[in-house]
């Protein structure tokens, strides 16, 4: 078993087994790793989750959601890169450049709607953003149009069986100078994330408040910086009592 297969079977201490749990089948989700890398160390955005919420109380997780509709209808510019549209559609039940474009455009919503910041490319006021669905209206507003370019897939996970809640995550990785506008900070008491945050990669790592799966993808996401070839996409999922790792090249 791989290193951080097993770290993860064993820190999560789950079974494989669907009567302890309900049947839930996973839902296509995409988290955006947003990265600063103008000091000496790079530091990451995560945002802390509100006391109250169902899901990971308290914990400090990157801008990210489930796919919704509106995903599949907003405008972009820019080609996914041909690595990332390649494995994008591997190790999937039909292969889909409209589901690959819609899963990076809801890494960029989700991130605008948790954070404020808005990635895309800037342009004048015209046609392009007069019709955007209600979810995007800071975009248009602020005159940014999504930019497939400026996102790299960099990891999948899916949540184990048994639990209430089941994703088919994608981890996606950008630079921060590639944030266009920033339509405002929405965190607070009452919202979804009560704090945004830059830190550092290490900090990220030995922080007891983020999610095991967090720290592992950083982890994958650090070995992708500091190559000089190119690293095929770790895919993290639960069979037989444990977590496995494979590698979508």
């Amino acid at each position: 078993m791989n290193e951080l297969a097993e770290r993860l079977t064993r820190i999560e201490r789950v079974e494989d087994d669907p009567s302890k749990g309900p049947l839930v089948r996973p839902r296509d989700a995409a988290t955006l790793v947003l990265l600063d890398r103008s000091q000496k160390e790079t530091r990451v955005l995560v945002g802390k989750r509100n006391e109250k919420s169902v899901f990971l109380p308290g914990k400090f997780v990157f801008p990210g959601g489930r796919l919704d509709r509106s995903d599949r209808r907003m405008v972009s510019v820019g080609k996914i890169d041909s690595k990332s549209a390649l494995r994008l559609n591997r190790r999937v039940a039909r292969k889909s450049a409209h589901r690959s474009r819609a899963l990076m455009l809801a890494a960029i919503r989700e991130t605008c709607e948790e954070s404020g910041f808005l990635l895309g490319r800037k342009i004048k006021r015209g046609a392009e953003l007069s019709m955007v669905p209600e979810d995007w209206k800071p975009f248009a507003e602020h005159n940014v149009v999504p930019d497939l370019s400026m996102l790299t897939f960099a990891a999948r996970a899916i949540t184990p069986p048994g639990r209430s809640r089941r994703f088919d995550t994608r981890f996606f990785i950008a630079d921060r100078e590639h944030v266009a506008a920033n339509c405002g900070n929405p965190c607070g008491p009452d919202s979804e994330l009560v704090e945004m945050k830059w830190i550092r990669l290490s900090e990220a790592r030995d922080n007891p408040n983020m999610p095991t799966i967090s720290k592992v993808v950083l982890i994958e996401i650090e070995k992708r910086l500091n190559s000089r070839t190119d690293v095929p996409v770790p895919f993290y999922f639960f069979r037989r009592g444990a977590f496995r790792r494979e590698e979508i090249k």
